[in-house]
């Protein structure tokens, strides 16, 4: 019996230090993916500052890649150049957040009187945090029908990132 609650506390631990969360997965009442055979992505437009940031063009690539995947293991299909039945928008946010540290250690006060006080310390470490929407959109009737969100920690390096988006939409399309 303890092993198999051991595994059980392990894996309940593993899942909790995930770094990413599904936040959103909102179909409408009658939607299925059978009734779909083709699919393509809206074009992408942006300006300002999502231009300037230097992971905006690789996660972008790196997000169709894995959403191209997702599809076609639900049999879908890319349209190429004809009209898709199912339309995907990709809504991407990145944002550079401090790292902190909370230190809830014992102070001492002085004649055996102990005090508990949390600080909380920024350790001037800088990581980007992410958060992908997905929009799936019936093209004949330009309705949308069916909604995602998922959030993590953006990697600075390509490799990572490949693999963390691969990690991200698998969670995000497993309800699907």
């Amino acid at each position: 019996m303890k092993p198999f609650l051991l595994i059980c506390l392990l894996l309940t631990g593993l899942y909790a230090c995930s770094p990413i969360q599904v936040l959103d997965q909102e179909p409408v009442d009658d939607f299925s993916l059978s009734n779909y055979r083709t699919f393509s992505f809206y074009e992408i437009d942006t300006g300002g500052d999502s231009l300037r940031n230097r992971m905006y063009r690789p996660s972008i690539a790196a997000l169709k890649t894995q959403i191209t995947q997702q599809l076609q293991m639900r049999g879908l299909q890319p349209a190429g150049d004809s009209d898709p039945d199912l339309l995907v928008n990709i809504g991407i946010m990145i944002q550079q957040k401090i790292r902190n540290q909370q230190d809830g250690g014992l102070r001492y006060m002085g004649q055996r009187r102990y005090n508990t006080q949390n600080t909380v310390v920024e350790t001037g470490q800088h990581y980007n945090e992410g958060t992908v929407t997905v929009h799936l959109v019936d093209r004949a009737e330009n309705k949308l029908v069916w909604r995602g969100a998922v959030e993590g920690v953006v990697p600075n390096k390509q490799a990572s990132l490949e693999r963390n988006v691969a990690d991200a939409m698998e969670a995000l399309f497993k309800g699907l």
